[in-house]
């Protein structure tokens, strides 16, 4: 009986030890994060989000509903930040780190800059604390896009593009 309950005690070890490790390394995830940032006009952005694949399935308006918040990615919640304060889209946002969060709609997208931006998901999103929201129109891609991503153009334009979805806001 000791022997058994020191193999039960010793595999518990194991696989403890073992799923603590897998999770310190995320590049070994499904969807394995990224980050993009670049300097526009003497502003940094920068993102920090995961990348989901497409593994053949409906995306938006499939496994992400149209009109429900989406966390942008997958994994932690995914982030912004801005070194100064930039406009997105017109609309003033101040500097500092935000939850970027969206909702799909089948033509317009609301883009949400939130308080909270080191959640898991949105499950802990609060829509009281969105600091800034704007509408935004989505189209089509020229080809299918497996795995989410987010760029950073040289303008300040970001891109979002999966499956064969792409939305585009601006910050300036």
């Amino acid at each position: 009986m000791k022997s058994l309950k020191a193999v039960l005690l010793l595999t518990l070890t194991f696989i403890f030890a073992f799923s603590v490790n897998a999770q310190k390394d995320k590049s070994k995830r499904p969807s394995p994060p990224a980050q993009v940032s670049k300097e526009v006009n003497g502003t940094k952005i920068t993102i920090d989000y995961s990348r989901p694949s497409k593994k053949g399935r409906e995306i938006f308006g499939g496994l992400e509903k149209y009109g429900k918040v989406w966390r942008t990615g997958a994994n932690e919640s995914t982030w912004v930040e801005v070194s100064k304060e930039v406009k997105v889209e017109g609309k003033a946002l101040p500097a500092g780190k935000y939850g970027l969060f969206t909702i799909p709609g089948e033509d317009e997208w609301t883009i949400i800059f939130n308080k909270k931006w080191d959640g898991w998901g949105a499950y802990e999103y609060i829509e009281a604390d969105d600091v800034l929201r704007v509408t935004v129109n989505s189209s089509s891609t020229d080809a299918v896009v497996e795995q989410f991503t987010i760029d950073i153009e040289d303008s300040g334009d970001v891109i979002l593009a999966w499956d064969q979805t792409k939305v585009e806001f601006s910050i300036r």
